[in-house]
Parts: structure tokens; sequence; C-alpha cells
């Protein structure tokens, strides 16, 4: 693996740790930095596919984009597009007043994040 790739990963695997530990957080749980970094996991574990593959990385943060860019490569990738879509503006949705995530919807965005995230090692060989 190439040490981009890496570098992906590891700051992947960073907002995944973040998203369980906000979640789980017995004081003033933060539902809406755990849809957040979700959603940043998924991001940064797609581009860490591209850069394995030599594939230029996008300047975007649309997860959908990025399904679309890999799945011309792999197709296998759109069994996580429901995923994805779940968590598609969450960069930018629990940023702003007038968005706020419930306990329900982060867990759904962490399972989301845990599958596709899984998806991608073993795409990875991780």
């Amino acid at each position: 693996m190439n040490l981009l790739t890496l570098e992906w990963v590891e700051k992947a695997e960073g907002d995944l740790v973040t998203a369980r530990r906000e979640y789980h957080a017995r004081k003033s749980p933060n539902y809406d930095a755990v849809c957040f970094h979700t959603q940043q996991a998924a991001e940064k574990y797609l581009k860490a596919f591209l850069q394995e593959r030599g594939n230029p990385i996008p300047r975007v943060h649309s997860l959908i984009e990025l399904l679309a860019i890999i799945s011309n490569h792999d197709a296998s990738f759109m069994l996580i597009q429901a995923d994805l879509n779940l968590m598609e503006g969450y960069g930018v949705q629990f940023r702003y007043p007038g968005f706020s995530a419930d306990k329900a919807e982060a867990k759904a965005a962490l399972l989301a994040a845990e599958r596709v995230c899984s998806f991608v090692r073993v795409k990875l060989n991780l």
C-alpha cells in the first residue's frame, strides 16, 4: 500500500474513532459531531481507494460523486450506495444552525460508516 493511501486510511480511522467516542460519551454527547465525522470517515476511505488505484483525488466532498467515479472502476461499490446516501449531507448539514442530529440519527450514521469503512478496508486488503 502506498504511503498516501495509508495517510488517507489513518485520517479516516481518526474520524471513525472520534464518531464512536462522541456517540458513547456519557456526558453531553454531540450527535451532530457523530454525523459529521461518519461522513468524513466514509469520504476519506473512498479517497484512499482512489489513491491506491492511482486515480486522481477529486476535490469534492460528495460521497455520491465519489461513488460515481469509483463505480466506473468497481461496480461492487454500488452495494454501499444506501449507506453513502444516508451520510451524503452530513459533512455540511450539521455544522450550521437549523439542523440537529438526534441519537437515532447518529446511531444510523455510525452503523452506515462502519459498513462503508469495512467494505473499503476489504477492497484495500486491510
